[in-house]
């Protein structure tokens, strides 16, 4: 009798068990069967939104839209500046440089391709921030293209190359399209005659993507300077790690934490203030060996991540 009873607890302990287990497999089956699945932990760290512009992937043999939203996944980023080369490549633009060619395919192209790739970022919980593409040299046809892509992909507007004669062509298309015109640097801080406040004065939908490594090697002066004074027209921040101009070796790109600029400043002044900027790794230094693209980019998110998260 006894015997029976031990018998009878135990297939019920094994019975449950097995239910137990059943409901976990149901579970995990489920989470990985469900769109939210897909999403990656993100890149948001104490307040502040971490992304990338994935020109920092260029080195990557793959360079496919495919592989690309891989490597933004695998880098457990959430947020993205995408390059217009690699959208317009998925969306079946001509081969060869005839402008004529090219120009009728932005004219005329469905909007199909770019609907699709939002899906596939969506889906991935990547937010297509910005879109890297136009040009102030391009046709209206192929203007109101750039924007019209832009918006199909669910960007805040297109990022090109900071000057007043784009500001003065493309703010119009900016506001007819109710998108920003979001304006990139490179050097040109460094001339004494450049000024970010005479170009953003052409526009009130002149934004600007700020170049904190470039602004900091060109000039010296530490960003966090001109973002207090120019926060609520700043939509992202690329940052790098660079030597200033009167360093050993001047505006070089280093390794972070190698540098001069300072990048944990700017990344606590943002999360101090709050302001909704998005802050961007732009991988430009020369990657070590045994590395690669994938690798020296998390490497950089998990920089932004002490900065903003330190340890008690």
């Amino acid at each position: 009798m006894k015997k029976q009873i031990r018998e009878r607890v135990q297939a019920g302990f094994w019975i449950k068990v097995v239910r137990v287990l059943t409901i976990l497999v149901f579970v995990v089956f489920s989470i990985q069967s469900s769109p939210a699945a897909s999403w990656n932990q993100g890149s948001r760290f104490g307040g502040v939104q971490i992304g990338t512009i994935t020109y920092s992937y260029r080195s990557m043999k793959d360079q496919s839209l495919h592989a690309y939203l891989n490597y933004v996944t695998q880098s457990s980023i959430s947020s993205v500046e995408l390059m217009g080369d690699i959208v317009e490549q998925y969306a079946g633009i001509p081969q060869g440089n005839d402008p004529l060619v090219i120009r009728k395919w932005r004219s005329t192209v469905s909007m199909n391709k770019f609907k699709e790739i939002r899906k596939m970022f969506n889906d991935k919980g990547i937010k297509i921030n910005i879109l890297k593409l136009g040009d102030w040299k391009w046709s209206d046809e192929e203007i109101d293209y750039a924007f019209n892509a832009a918006n199909t992909l669910g960007a805040k507007g297109i990022t090109t190359e900071i000057s007043e004669e784009a500001a003065k062509r493309m703010e119009p298309f900016a506001e007819k399209h109710n998108l920003f015109l979001i304006f990139h640097n490179h050097g040109q801080p460094g001339d004494p005659n450049f000024s970010f406040d005479k170009v953003l004065a052409l526009g009130p939908k002149l934004m600007l993507n700020l170049d904190c490594g470039h602004y900091f090697g060109a000039t010296g002066i530490d960003p966090t300077v001109l973002i207090e004074r120019l926060h609520n027209r700043i939509v992202s921040l690329h940052l790098k790690d660079k030597t200033g101009p009167h360093a050993a070796d001047p505006n070089k790109n280093e390794s972070w934490g190698q540098g001069e600029t300072p990048l944990t400043k700017i990344l606590q002044l943002i999360q101090k203030k709050k302001w909704p900027i998005t802050c961007d790794v732009e991988l430009e230094y020369t990657i070590p060996e045994g590395s690669d693209a994938l690798r020296e980019v998390i490497k950089c998110v998990e920089y932004c991540r002490a900065a903003l998260l330190p340890k008690k």
